[in-house]
């Protein structure tokens, strides 16, 4: 079986290694370092992998494949980076946690199709021992909020141990320091770990994947800024917002919903809620700085 990678990049000598040398192990498109080149690409061709080939890349190009990782994770599809050690830590830096998968030049032909293979067979192999497992066990789909888990701000996919005495909420205890806090609400994990990598910096941040888990969190702890998402199952945005602004502690907290709708009659619908700003995903994070710097300083 072949597997599909999605190329881009500015370095033309790897991505031709995929068609002329690799063939037998890869199926090979490319695609350019626009954003919407890639998501179309990403969702016509359906890679197994995605590949950036680096060579003199604009910081701007590096920068969006934070964005990218998004929608890359929903569709569980990895990022490999190609390129010197230099080339790939700067990319590490200004993208950060996007790569699964650094191979630093000169690699041969061999070892560049060798180690990509043994990503996506380890992939493969996992994401087949997980289907099994799920259909041997009763409880091998229950989402993580069916336990009361949030995800921990700083702990990619652990759950947090909610409800467990003497245990911080969202890895963190009530905001002591002097930098504004702010909670995330998405069901989306990924998109929680961007959020918090945007912000963390300036910010004190929690996360939750649920309005339920939210609003369980804010009878204990206070912030200073929500970031909503829009549509989620079971209660969505516009629910949850209408639950804080019946309860006298949380009524006059900003609220930004974040939404990846577009269609103008559906934001007509969100502003109709009344939340001081809305921000579309993927998020930008220089606008979603901008508009939390103007709410809350």
């Amino acid at each position: 079986m072949k597997y599909k990678v999605l190329l881009t990049g500015n370095n033309a000598s790897v991505i031709e290694v995929f068609f002329t040398q690799l063939g037998n192990s890869f199926e090979a498109l490319t695609t350019s370092t626009r954003y919407e080149d890639i998501i179309r690409h990403v969702n016509v061709f359906e890679p197994d992998a995605f590949i950036y080939c680096i060579h003199n890349e604009a910081r701007e190009n590096m920068s969006q494949m934070t964005n990218v990782k998004y929608k890359l994770a929903q569709d569980n599809i990895p990022v490999v980076i190609i390129g010197s050690k230099e080339e790939c830590d700067e990319f590490e830096r200004i993208a950060v946690n996007v790569s699964e998968l650094a191979l630093y030049r000169p690699l041969s032909a061999e070892i560049i199709g060798e180690r990509i293979l043994t990503l996506l067979n380890k992939r493969s192999a996992a994401k087949a021992a997980s289907k099994r497992k799920e259909n041997g066990s009763p409880q091998g789909n229950a989402p993580a909020e069916a336990a009361g888990a949030p995800f921990a701000a700083g702990q990619a996919n652990t759950p947090s141990p909610w409800g467990q005495p003497g245990m911080p909420s969202f890895g963190q205890e009530e905001n002591t320091s002097q930098r504004k806090h702010i909670l995330v609400i998405d069901d989306n994990s990924m998109m929680l770990r961007l959020v918090k990598e945007h912000l963390h910096e300036k910010y004190d941040v929690a996360t939750a994947l649920s309005g339920k888990i939210a609003l369980k969190f804010l009878k204990n702890k206070k912030t200073d800024l929500i970031l909503l998402d829009y549509e989620m199952p079971d209660e969505n945005g516009p629910a949850v917002l209408e639950k804080l602004r019946a309860s006298d502690a949380t009524k006059d907290i900003p609220v930004v919903f974040l939404t990846g709708v577009t269609e103008s009659k559906k934001i007509k619908e969100a502003l109709l809620m009344k939340p001081q700003s809305y921000l579309l995903k993927p998020i930008n994070r220089d606008r979603l700085l901008d508009t939390i710097e103007k709410l809350i300083g």
